[in-house]
């Protein structure tokens, strides 16, 4: 696929994941509509684009918990650019609380975000996808497809953001449009720094070995590389596609593999 001149928007753009698809789309020659909550650094992050990669890119500061502003999305996106071709649902937010202490805020936190956040950016762009014939990815996590403890909301988000997808695929199926859910492994970022706690507040540190995990670049050239070959799922690392394997086939053995492997983290919330 030819990515100069389609027009792509990223939610969650201002790091991690996001920023890294934004670059490897303009390294390509997409041009850009980015979004996320913190706007100065998302005005810097285009900046930069657009001078290094001749692309056009625009800053949208967007709160994708809140319906309003992922339509002001999708309009501001058809005001700068004339059409969308493409929507990258990845602004997110995890989570690190035993469910027993957890006040049940966190969770609809983590629904408003990475589910809603999903639903409502999907419907206000689909109707402009749906003349480019383009792509509608949701970037979800292994955690869609096995439940991990100590992240009950995480889960549910990215289980719920998999329904989604996979329904409104099958719904699409004849318009041309391409679905894709793109589920990373462990991906060294600060999802985990920003973390809620069970009080709601963030972790501020991560609970595990950044270094040994794929970094946010390798994962944006995987999402990006699937999109142009129109990939249905993408499932990243050797971990990964074991845990949903397994998942499936030996699911009482895999509950005994992801209780062991969760006690082995930092400060671990079961032992």
């Amino acid at each position: 696929m030819d990515f100069k001149n389609k027009v792509v928007i990223i939610t969650g753009a201002s790091s991690g994941i996001g920023k890294a698809c934004a670059e490897e789309f303009a390294k390509r020659g997409a041009n850009l509509v980015l979004a996320a909550r913190q706007y100065v650094t998302l005005c810097e992050v285009t900046a930069d684009l657009e001078s290094r990669y001749g692309i056009r890119a625009v800053a949208v500061q967007t709160d994708v918990s809140k319906e309003q502003d992922c339509e002001e999305l999708s309009k501001q996106a058809v005001l700068s650019f004339g059409k969308v071709d493409m929507l990258i649902n990845n602004a997110g937010l995890s989570m690190r609380a035993l469910f027993n202490d957890l006040d049940l805020s966190v969770l609809k936190n983590l629904m408003d975000v990475n589910f809603w956040g999903t639903v409502y950016c999907t419907k206000y762009a689909l109707p402009e996808i749906l003349k480019t014939k383009g792509s509608i990815i949701g970037v979800s996590s292994i955690a869609g497809y096995r439940g991990l403890p100590g992240r009950t909301g995480y889960s549910a988000s990215k289980f719920a953001m998999n329904g989604f997808m996979e329904s409104l695929r099958t719904e699409l199926l004849k318009t041309g449009v391409h679905v894709m859910v793109a589920c990373p492994g462990f991906t060294a970022s600060n999802i985990r720094v920003t973390a809620l706690a069970k009080d709601g507040t963030a972790h501020g540190e991560t609970s595990m070995e950044e270094g040994k995990m794929v970094t946010a670049d390798v994962v944006a050239t995987s999402i990006v590389d699937g999109i142009a070959a129109r990939k249905r799922t993408l499932i990243m690392t050797g971990q990964g596609k074991l845990t949903v394997w397994l998942n499936k086939l030996l699911p009482a053995l895999t509950d005994k593999l992801v209780f062991n492997h969760f006690t082995k983290e930092k400060n671990a919330l079961i032992k």
